[in-house]
């Protein structure tokens, strides 16, 4: 088993808190592998790479050696935990839990070892529990607790509804901690609150207080919202290869340093090598390529990720698209209006003129639809002719 310090140091690596460190560092002295948990409702069927911050972090722990667990919540994805919303979240059908949870496991085994890792539901103990096994354990916790959480504040103090369910996700995800006996429990910064709950209800039951880690959420495409498929500002990695590699290339050079960060499985110092290189001089596209086929890579192989990479040399550096060039952030419209605002065109009957010509480029693909409009959150290199160029997100 590796020190403890060396591990801490993983263990911490793009973390946002740890509860209690010293509590974990006792429960890492032991020498015994400890059992990690974290746990995702089957809410969509695609994973992108936000959501594999945790699950890269879930491969730290492989790493060293603990015993990781895997949930997923077909139980509590019923009841749809509305952590960071304003409104009740629409609960799914066992059917679609079920099917989202099949494409889950295809997933994951991505990024962690099957061999090594535990994949559990939390309906095996929720399905027994029973209505009278339910209100004892909501007598655990009392409605002024629950209304410290910041958006259950935040909707009474608007006179919005909150229906009595949602109360008990919490509680629930708390006696998955129970139910699995965690030593340590996942999640990212929005669900420090079920974490907590977790512990109180592990200590209740006589069991010692798991440990928690908390991972930021990764900013999308954008670099500022959360990166959400409802914001169209994702990355899915069960996208084709020449899409993830196309959208990571997109990145801002500060935005790829996060990512490198929470994505990476390059070491602390590896990354901070690249970092001091683009500090003195070194393109940091040549950074964003490296980044890009490592993710392509892990899911899709390297033979998929070699290729992307010709691509995308064929694409742009071929087709001589500068490193330089304006970059702006417009409202979503159609491509004509996209162009007269980025100031690539005189007017949009210009615009429709050069694509019917042939004359106008999307990421170095030539493009004949003159309704196209392209998706919130997307970055994409606008082209019109040889010489014009600019950097467009939507926002």
């Amino acid at each position: 088993m590796i020190d403890v310090e060396s591990q801490l140091a993983l263990i911490k690596r793009g973390a946002e808190e740890l509860l209690v460190e010293a509590e974990l560092v006792e429960k890492l002295k032991t020498g015994r592998p400890l059992r990690v948990k974290a746990g995702f409702d089957p809410t969509a069927p695609d994973l992108h790479l936000g959501h594999t911050v945790l699950i890269n972090k879930l491969r730290h722990f492989q790493e060293l050696g603990h015993h990781v667990m895997f949930l997923i919540g077909d139980f509590t994805g019923m009841i749809g935990d509305p952590t960071g919303k304003n409104a009740t979240r629409p609960p799914l059908s066992r059917e679609q839990i079920q099917e989202n949870a099949r494409t889950y496991q295809d997933q994951v085994f991505k990024i962690l070892d099957p061999e090594k890792t535990e994949i559990c539901f939390n309906s095996a103990w929720f399905d027994t529990l029973g209505a009278a096994g339910m209100i004892k354990l909501a007598a655990q916790h009392t409605v002024a607790r629950m209304l410290e959480r910041d958006d259950f504040a935040k909707r009474y103090a608007a006179n919005q509804p909150i229906a009595i369910h949602e109360f008990l996700y919490p509680l629930c995800q708390g006696y998955d901690s129970v139910a699995m006996q965690a030593d340590i429990e996942l999640g990212g910064t929005d669900q420090k609150f079920n974490l907590l709950v977790g512990r109180e209800l592990q200590k209740h039951y006589g069991q010692s207080p798991q440990c928690i880690l908390t991972m930021p959420l990764l900013e999308g495409l954008d670099g500022v919202n959360k990166m959400s498929k409802s914001l169209g500002n994702y990355i899915g990695i069960a996208e084709p290869p020449r899409e993830i590699f196309g959208k990571l290339m997109s990145i801002s050079d500060e935005l790829m340093w996060r990512y490198y960060e929470l994505l990476s499985f390059r070491s602390s110092s590896e990354i901070a090598q690249l970092k001091r290189g683009v500090a003195e001089g070194a393109n940091p596209r040549d950074a964003k390529i490296a980044l890009a086929q490592e993710l392509v890579a892990r899911f899709h192989g390297q033979a998929a990720a070699d290729l992307a990479l010709e691509d995308f040399l064929a694409r742009f550096q071929r087709g001589a698209i500068p490193d330089e060039m304006p970059e702006l952030s417009l409202a979503a419209a159609p491509v004509a209006q996209l162009m007269k605002q980025a100031g690539l065109v005189a007017s949009t009957s210009e615009a429709f003129r050069l694509i019917d010509g042939g004359g106008v480029r999307i990421d170095g693909i030539k493009i004949e639809d003159k309704a196209l409009q392209l998706k919130p959150g997307t970055t994409v290199v606008l082209q019109v002719g040889k010489r014009k160029f600019a950097r467009v997100t939507i926002s």
